[in-house]
């Protein structure tokens, strides 16, 4: 779904999954600097938008989810992922329940599988589940940002921002109002630095919770009840993740970024020289950073080992614990 606001000045359209917005309008590390001073606002408009209504609808969810939901106030913001019965993670959700309906906003193209899904775990609960992506949009406003959501808009607020639930026939007359557009690419360079994984960028097809860090933030320990609850409970008690997430330090003199999926090797002379131990999930360019990228490595790789990604040295960060 191509963005109206793809034709305010200077914007490029963005590749890939996020394709119909903008990666940027004309200057990247100006837009990032707006946004981490509170100014201005991200287009996400492409992303899926689920609701489910009906008065089962967080004791229902509660079941199907790694979150606890069952209580989940009104208005408070939380993350939650759909695992599958292996335990690798199949949806990530960043949803809020305004009392009557829960808002979810989820990657891309990957609502009407979510909503398929949920269809079919119905049964007897009394829920509806809708795909929105049609109607609704959804604006994000950074942290600090002291811009106002209009009147009805249903907002799901984190310590990174704001999230909007906009009727998409009012995208264009909001942006008007908003203060200056920034694109995909200045809100990926703050994701990456926060260490916020995404899926299909830091997950593949045998991704568990534990590599990325999403302990805590998507999936509650102590509940259970939920497809691949025996894997997340499994490796926090008895083992460790195959994988861990880590913030990379790019060598700035290199031009082009790694790109996802570049293999990353351990640098240097001797036996290990050479052997493949991950690969690039997203790579940036920081207005303060400089390049940086998340990545995954095999867990036992030292914390401490100078990598390549490619032909790119880079110095790891530490996100998940080895």
């Amino acid at each position: 779904m191509k963005s109206p606001l793809l034709s305010l000045p200077g914007a490029v359209p963005a590749e890939g999954v996020d394709e119909g917005v903008a990666a940027h309008y004309g200057d990247l590390f100006r837009e990032q600097r707006a946004l981490a001073d509170g100014s201005g606002f991200v287009d996400l408009s492409h992303r899926g938008v689920v609701t489910v209504t009906g008065e089962d609808r967080l004791s229902w969810l509660h079941l199907l989810l790694t979150q606890h939901v069952s209580d989940l106030p009104a208005h408070q913001a939380t993350e939650a992922l759909v695992l599958s019965a292996n335990g690798h993670v199949e949806h990530a959700l960043y949803l809020v329940d305004d009392g009557q309906t829960v808002w979810a906003h989820v990657e891309p193209g990957t609502q009407g599988a979510l909503v398929a899904y949920l269809e079919s775990m119905k049964f007897f609960y009394r829920v509806d589940v809708a795909d929105r992506t049609d109607d609704i949009a959804v604006v994000h406003l950074p942290a600090g940002s002291i811009a106002e959501a209009p009147e009805g808009v249903v907002v799901r607020e984190t310590p990174y921002g704001r999230d909007l639930f906009l009727p998409r026939q009012d995208l264009e007359s909001y942006a008007a109002d908003a203060g200056p557009a920034a694109g995909l690419l200045a809100y990926e360079a703050l994701r990456v630095e926060h260490h916020r994984p995404r899926l299909g960028f830091e997950t593949d097809h045998r991704t568990i919770p534990h590599e990325l860090g999403w302990i805590g933030t998507a999936v509650h320990l102590q509940k259970g009840c939920y497809r691949g609850q025996e894997t997340v409970a499994r490796v926090q008690n008895l083992g460790k993740p195959p994988r861990r997430l880590v913030f990379l330090h790019l060598d700035g003199s290199e031009v082009h970024l790694p790109a996802h999926g570049t293999e990353i090797r351990v640098a240097g002379e001797g036996e290990a020289e050479g052997r493949k131990i991950g690969f690039v999930t997203t790579s940036v360019r920081h207005h303060e950073l400089g390049p940086v990228a998340l990545a995954l490595v095999k867990r036992n790789v030292p914390v401490d080992a100078r990598l390549l990604a490619g032909d790119t040295a880079a110095a790891q960060e530490v996100v998940v614990e080895p």
